[in-house]
């Protein structure tokens, strides 16, 4: 499994967390048994978990930055990229223009047609305010 491949998990089941509410664990747990994610288990189990970790400080990063939309009227997959993104971003040390590429990608295969113009205009107005450069990340 590539790390291509191992983002779009992390959004499936950040998605299935949300529609959901199984505990990380038996969503973590269910994934191991229908696919072996080799050596991007470390990430894949960082991501979610801290996406999840951190929910409430990255949905008020999306609410601030999603133009009068409500985080319940969004299309639940949207929400999922986006919080797979920003957690990488913020927390994850992943460069951003490869989240924000790769978030536009997942949007492009999983959701609306205006999905991903939505995700890149809010990642990158998210990006500029805090002060990301391109091929940079947070290292907090």
């Amino acid at each position: 499994m590539n790390r291509t491949e191992a983002r779009e998990w992390v959004v499936k089941m950040l998605y299935q967390y949300d529609v959901s509410r199984l505990p990380i664990s038996k969503i973590l747990e269910n994934f191991y048994k229908e696919k072996d994610p080799g050596e991007q288990k470390e990430y894949i189990e960082n991501t979610v978990i801290g996406a999840i970790e951190h929910l409430e400080e990255i949905d008020k990063e999306i609410e601030r930055y999603s133009q009068n939309w409500a985080l319940n009227r969004m299309p639940k997959i949207d929400l999922a990229i986006l919080r797979c993104s920003i957690y990488e971003m913020q927390y994850g040390n992943i460069p951003v223009n490869i989240s924000i590429n790769e978030a536009v990608e997942i949007a492009k295969k999983y959701s609306t047609e205006d999905s991903p113009a939505f995700i890149n205009g809010l990642l990158g107005a998210f990006v500029r305010d805090e002060g990301l450069e391109e091929g940079e990340s947070n290292d907090n």
